[in-house]
């Protein structure tokens, strides 16, 4: 209760100090020291005062202020730890505040790599995330959303490294060892969308049909990647501001990828930051393309970034809107029945997920399902029910009512109601405050595609035997249709006997599609040695996914031939996380008659372990080690700095593997022995996990 009370308090005062006091422009001049992990520097804001008003607050998290000065003269101020906040008998009229500020960020902006040097194979970066009000964490700045500031940002760094932000870079100024870059942007934004991003990167540029600057970013190893990661970017670029029909709103577009990121991607004004785990080669570009982050990132430059929701509970502007824009670019590059099929998929999630998940789309508190998949159905639903012609009006219309401001869902309702008599209230009630999915009226804007009509004539027979329904199965993959109705019919074999749907699963194979072979290779756990031979060319496809599955399988089921398997994978390496590497020496080690010592090939797997690698090549590596009780002092020294990651999904492994070690005997006593070859936070968080036993 008392959380809650604080929450709304501080939205209130927040919602108080917006109608009293207007922050205009904001230039920081910040340094960042790797050794320890700050960020400091000078801070300049002009705001004006609107209404007479006691205290004004900026948020800055844990920060320390020197030298705060308003309008030249000392001013009294408190620092809070949460916020910094100006004490004074504020009047109308324009005002400046300058102020030095220094922060040790626990979380917004990471550190990741050596920037001392070694011979780590993580590269060294900066980047920050600031989504879910956390850029107070390294900047003092407004957690409020609605607060739109104009920034300027002045970084100096090591000058082997691309320092990127917000807006055009106005200068860049070289030293002997440090380089000054200048980013200004021309209008406002949210605190939340300020970032910074520092690495060792060649730009690549290139320019839109409207002649704007595109500009694309990758570490200097992976310039082979280039091409397959940012293979559609551009053409996507030229379709949504097309599409959109408002002239992209800032001055200049960049991509860049990151290690260790905390999600997909982050449209932070002008400039996404995305997953490294989506630069690719050719082969990866089939299990895991960038398209759909690269189209739902930059329609967030729109929604979200030009018009922002006011709160939480009209997310769905943000997040149904860029996920609804990026699927018609997908639909753009790969066709209808690929965008049918993403709507099915997503239906069938939501009117699963609705049986357990009764928040509507509508409220804060919505799912990331809710907020994405659903708000994109809505919107799938009123642009079919008005016509592309009217809704594009008001997508337009509201953009540019909106621009550079937050809105609410009844903002965007008010530009539909004047272009179309559709009945919102309805709508709004079905698609966004009830948390049920309408299926039958989903079901009939999919049954538009003949694509689709074909999946629910299969889907229809899933009770049905499959001596009765073979032939027609045949018939569907020997023909050109789509993969994804291909795809239902193999999973609808998953339960037949081997030797009924031998035929079918063969002319699957036969189909050459990647996706299709994959779902052939996922269906088979076990294998029938009639079956091996044409099981075995899957370790061919152009996939490594489906290389991993179809490895991992072959040499489950033939322990005889383990030895071939193994020596004709031993040069795989797979995705940028070394999928097909730490399986390979998972199963090496596990083959008792594959070499004498395995030495070597357990360093090698401790390797990938340590914090030389990203999260996910370690956390695979750290599974394999204590499933096959390779744990050294090396192995439990890495498990707790898995414990210490910024990423929650690789901590909470650490932490649970660690809980779980510790019931066994002796690893007590294990863990203890290399409590003092850690640092102080490893030390406090194996020590806490210590005093549960």
């Amino acid at each position: 209760m008392v959380k809650y009370l604080f929450l709304f308090l501080s939205s209130f005062i927040f919602a108080q100090q917006s109608h009293s006091v207007d922050f205009k422009n904001c230039l920081g001049i910040i340094t960042l020291n790797t050794q320890e992990k700050s960020i400091s520097g000078q801070v300049n804001y002009e705001f004006e005062v609107l209404q007479s008003i006691d205290t004004i607050r900026i948020d800055a998290q844990k920060m320390a202020f020197e030298n705060v000065k308003l309008n030249g003269e000392a001013v009294v101020y408190r620092n809070t730890g949460t916020q910094l906040q100006l004490i004074s008998k504020f009047k109308k009229g324009k005002n400046k505040l300058e102020f030095d500020y220094k922060a040790f960020p626990k979380q917004a902006l990471y550190f990741v790599g050596n920037f001392e040097g070694g011979s780590s194979a993580i590269a060294s970066q900066i980047w920050t995330q600031g989504q879910g009000r956390y850029t107070s964490n390294w900047f003092p700045s407004f957690d409020d959303v609605n607060e739109k500031v104009i920034f300027k940002l002045q970084i100096t760094f090591d000058k082997d490294y691309q320092v990127v932000s917000n807006g055009v870079l106005k200068a860049k100024i070289d030293s002997i060892k440090q380089t000054t870059w200048s980013y200004e942007m021309c209008k406002p934004m949210s605190s939340y969308l300020l970032m910074l991003a520092i690495g060792k990167y060649d730009k690549y540029t290139a320019k839109s049909k409207s002649g704007l600057p595109l500009e694309m970013y990758l570490e200097k190893e992976e310039a082979a990647k280039f091409e397959t990661t940012y293979r559609h970017s551009v053409a996507i670029f030229d379709f949504l501001e097309k599409k959109i029909g408002v002239k992209y709103p800032w001055k200049v577009y960049r991509q860049i990828p990151v290690r260790d990121f905390l999600y997909a991607g982050m449209e932070n004004t002008s400039s996404t930051i995305f997953s490294s785990r989506y630069v690719v080669d050719s082969i990866g570009f089939e299990d895991r393309s960038y398209t759909n982050v690269d189209a739902h990132e930059l329609a967030h430059q729109w929604f979200g970034d030009l018009v922002t929701a006011e709160s939480g509970t009209h997310h769905w502007l943000q997040e149904g809107f860029a996920t609804y824009y990026a699927l018609l670019a997908e639909r753009d590059i790969k066709g209808d029945d690929y965008f049918y099929s993403k709507m099915y998929e997503s239906a069938q999630q939501l009117k699963y997920a609705s049986r357990t998940d009764t928040i509507p789309v509508l409220n804060a508190k919505a799912s990331s399902l809710t907020f994405y998949q659903k708000g994109a159905w809505a919107l799938f639903v009123l642009n079919e029910a008005i016509g592309d012609k009217a809704f594009a009006k008001a997508v337009k219309s509201y953009l540019k009512k909106h621009q550079y401001q937050s809105v609410t869902t009844n903002d965007f309702f008010e530009e539909i109601r004047k272009v179309s008599n559709f009945d919102l209230v309805s709508f709004s009630k079905v698609w966004l405050e009830d948390y049920r999915f309408n299926t039958q009226e989903a079901n009939k804007l999919l049954l538009k595609n003949k694509m689709m009509q074909l999946l629910f004539e299969v889907e229809s027979l899933k009770a049905t035997p499959l001596i009765e329904k073979q032939d027609f199965f045949k018939k569907v993959l020997q023909s050109e249709v789509d993969s994804f109705v291909k795809k239902a019919i193999v999973n609808q074999l998953k339960s037949e006997k081997f030797k009924a749907k031998k035929e079918l699963l063969e002319l699957a194979l036969a189909t050459q599609d990647i996706a299709v072979r994959q779902i052939v290779a996922v269906s088979l756990p076990k294998i029938s040695e009639d079956f091996r031979l044409e099981y075995e060319t899957l370790l061919h496809d152009k996939s490594y996914q489906t290389q991993e599955i179809a490895l991992y399988y072959l040499w489950k089921n033939f322990p005889e031939k383990r030895i071939d398997y193994l020596n004709q994978s031993k040069n795989w390496i797979g995705f940028n996380d070394y999928n097909l590497r730490t399986l390979w020496l998972s199963l090496a080690l596990s083959t008792s008659d594959y070499l004498a010592d395995k030495t070597v090939l357990i360093n090698e797997l401790i390797q990938y372990s340590s914090p030389n690698y990203e999260a996910i090549t370690r956390q695979n590596a750290l599974e394999k080690l204590v499933g096959f009780r390779l744990t050294n002092d090396e192995v439990l020294k890495n498990l707790v700095k898995a414990k210490t990651h910024h990423m929650w999904q690789f901590s909470k492994f650490g932490r649970d593997t660690i809980r779980k070690m510790l019931k066994e005997e002796g690893m007590k006593a294990s863990f203890e022995h290399v409590l003092s070859e850690l640092n102080e936070a490893e030390q406090f968080q194996l020590n806490r996990l210590l005093k549960e036993l």
